[in-house]
């Protein structure tokens, strides 16, 4: 056993001399040290709510669940009528079978509507077309009518004009009632309601 600290409590503390050019208030200011130069700290803040991503993520899950029940309660009433057979394994698995078909469908189809609204109204958000146009909410009637327009738009430009009115009639539809009710347009932060 070494005896070099003999009498000592152990090796020689460090040199802290240094320490009193440390400004406290750059090094913790969470511990709440104010500064002596008192500025507000500014935080990077969404006015409007939301990024474009989570709303389009948000909007086609709620689309999906409402269009797999829907296409679900259909599928049950298919699935009871159209019974080939009175056992009643058969009768299941016929009302699983179109529960799971019309369901499906109708969830997939209800979430791209989503996403292709939520996509066409996120951008139209970040182009600022409000600013441009001097109309209060221009982006939802025109994400409405951008969606129709897209998903019908293998059927030919007949097909796709009229799948964009029905878009614009949507939103346009919803701002009436909206108006009527005597709430703002777009409070309850689902798709275009």
């Amino acid at each position: 056993m070494s005896k070099e600290f003999e009498g000592d409590a152990g090796a020689p503390l460090p040199d802290f001399t240094g320490a009193r050019n440390i400004s406290l208030d750059t090094v913790a200011p969470a511990l709440g040290v104010q500064s002596q130069h008192a500025q507000p700290d500014y935080l990077d803040y969404d006015q409007k709510g939301r990024g474009m991503v989570t709303t389009m993520f948000a909007n086609a899950g709620v689309s999906y669940l409402m269009g797999i029940t829907a296409g679900g309660i259909y599928g049950l009433q298919k699935g009871i009528v159209s019974t080939p057979s009175s056992k009643l394994k058969v009768q299941i698995n016929s009302v699983l079978n179109h529960c799971g078909r019309y369901g499906s469908k109708a969830g997939n189809s209800f979430g791209v509507v989503a996403v292709l609204y939520s996509l066409y109204e996120g951008i139209g958000d970040k182009m600022e077309l409000e600013r441009y146009s001097g109309v209060e909410s221009v982006s939802p009637p025109l994400a409405a009518a951008l969606t129709g327009f897209t998903i019908y738009a293998p059927s030919g430009i007949r097909v796709a004009a009229l799948g964009g009115a029905i878009g614009l009639g949507a939103v346009g539809a919803t701002y009436a009632g909206y108006t009527m009710a005597g709430k703002p347009f777009g409070s309850y932060g689902f798709l275009f309601l």
